[in-house]
């Protein structure tokens, strides 16, 4: 019954404000036809300079988020990005029939105000108003209850609700926004040149992600969507673009959790003449520019737990990781995949019975180490089996020069020294084929190892997780709590 009268409740609602525009449009005062309204100062802006704005009749404009109206005078708040604003509306400065339609507007409604600054007795920043004008009529009430978990859903399908009643979802994103530009800043300062390249490829993929396959109707091919930037920005380090990045979205077809979307943005960055070590120093310059130039420290609480930035980061072999934190040195039987298989066994990780020693070092990794990486922690030297475009170490061609930047117990940023040799690449894309056998979307790029017989310099590169940057910075527990619209299941109806 309850249930019932709540949506009686809202068709009435429904109903009125649809009535009071029929009012308004009748009167020839129809708000969606008005164009413009100047605004002279965000709410912000009139906060700062309060005081020089109290001789000073100005505009301003925003949506009612509040209201009480109190027989001749009445009290409002207004809401623009920037924040929110007490209004002061008496009859005698409005006039009688201004002031009428004030006091049918409706919560929800946006509206333009001209008055000037001054403090109410309480001591709060208000404006008093000489003239209000409608320039949206809302049909749909705002939430009362959006708040807590049952919403959330909700609350990610219609963020534009989300960003109006919950300021800290919209300062979350407000500040993904300069933490992008921040990141911007610090590469285009270090020479690097910003670039664009395609989301539709013809290849698959040489990761071992799945993508998400199209069809392309004029050519009659299939076509995918990028997993990854990678092979489009080394090509571009061939031709002599020595310092390249771009920052954009990726896209997987895999599976979805509070650190994993469908579609994400990530950054990845190749640098000319270095290795994974120098990638290792942008990574540090990375976050410390963010730190910074957004919030101005470099200690950060995130989930209830203290995080310190300070350089330089804690860094740690896999192999030196998988000893500290399980006990299990794998040098000790150093490419024995019998005892590797004997040991997850006994450690209880799952393997397929043909698993090489390297293979079950990285299974050993993130099964029982990842969790533990709370602070900033640099895990280098990955096995060759889950590396293949990176660069062999020199006296441990088993092992690579890669790294992985783990920060909360998320991977955060992936680097190499990349791998340059066409003929040694050639062997490890088909190696990786083999392993997808069955695949029938999988395809070796051929123009690509042919740009690497062109001839590609040593090159260090490096991707970071962007959206995964932004959680930790926001300190927000979900990656939807960060992406303005996360993939959804349909709504049912």
């Amino acid at each position: 019954m309850e249930e019932n009268n709540n949506v009686q409740d809202l068709n009435e609602i429904l109903m009125v404000r649809r009535e009071k525009l029929k009012t308004l449009q009748d009167e020839g005062k129809n708000p969606f036809d008005i164009k413009t309204f100047k605004v002279d100062y965000s709410i912000e802006e009139i906060m700062e300079k309060h005081e020089q704005l109290t001789e000073q009749i100005f505009t301003c404009a925003g949506r009612i988020i509040a209201k009480r109206v109190m027989g001749k005078a009445s009290f409002a708040h207004i809401q623009d990005r920037s924040g929110k604003l007490q209004l002061y509306i008496k009859i005698d400065e409005l006039g009688e029939e201004v002031y009428g339609e004030f006091k049918k507007f409706d919560i929800g409604d946006i509206v333009g105000v001209t008055g000037t600054a001054f403090v109410t007795q309480r001591g709060e920043k208000s404006v008093k108003v000489s003239d209000m004008v409608l320039l949206c009529k809302s049909l749909q009430p705002l939430p009362e209850k959006w708040h807590g978990l049952k919403d959330v859903d909700l609350r990610y399908r219609q963020r534009y609700v989300d960003l109006i009643v919950n300021p800290e979802v919209k300062q979350t994103f407000i500040l993904r926004s300069k933490i992008i530009s921040a990141i911007r800043e610090y590469m285009d300062s270090n020479g690097f040149l910003e670039v664009d390249t395609p989301v539709l490829q013809n290849h698959s993929t040489n990761s071992a992600s799945r993508p998400f396959k199209t069809h392309h109707n004029t050519l009659d091919i299939d076509m995918f969507m990028r997993v990854e930037t990678e092979l489009a920005l080394k090509r571009l380090i061939v031709g002599g673009l020595e310092k390249v990045y771009e920052m954009g979205r990726i896209f997987r077809n895999e599976g979805m959790s509070n650190r994993h979307n469908p579609e994400f943005t990530s950054i990845e960055l190749y640098e000319a003449y270095t290795d994974y070590n120098g990638m290792a120093r942008r990574v540090e310059e990375i976050f410390l520019y963010i730190a910074d130039k957004v919030f101005g420290k470099r200690d950060f609480t995130y989930q209830g737990t203290d995080i310190s930035l300070k350089t330089p980061f804690e860094s740690m072999t896999m192999v030196e990781a998988v000893k500290k934190y399980t006990g299990v040195d794998f040098n000790s039987f150093e490419l024995d995949d019998l005892k590797a298989r004997e040991m997850a066994k006994l450690h209880h990780i799952k393997v397929e019975d043909e698993a090489t020693w390297g293979g079950i070092l990285n299974e050993f990794f993130e099964e029982k180490v990842e969790e533990h990486l709370i602070q900033p922690t640099f895990i280098k030297e990955y096995p060759i089996e889950v590396s293949p475009l990176a660069k062999k170490i020199a006296d441990m061609p088993h092992m690579t020069e890669r790294f992985e930047i783990f920060l909360t117990s998320r991977e955060i940023g992936n680097a190499f020294t990349e791998l340059n040799d066409p003929i040694d690449q050639r062997e490890r894309f088909i190696e990786q084929a083999k392993q997808k056998l069955g695949d029938e979307d999988y395809s070796i790029d051929e123009d690509f190892i042919h740009s690497l017989e062109i001839g590609m310099p040593p090159t260090g590169g490096l991707g970071l997780g962007v959206d995964r940057m932004i959680m930790f910075f926001t300190d927000s527990d979900s990656i939807r709590d960060v992406l303005l619209f996360p993939t959804m299941k349909p709504a049912e109806r």
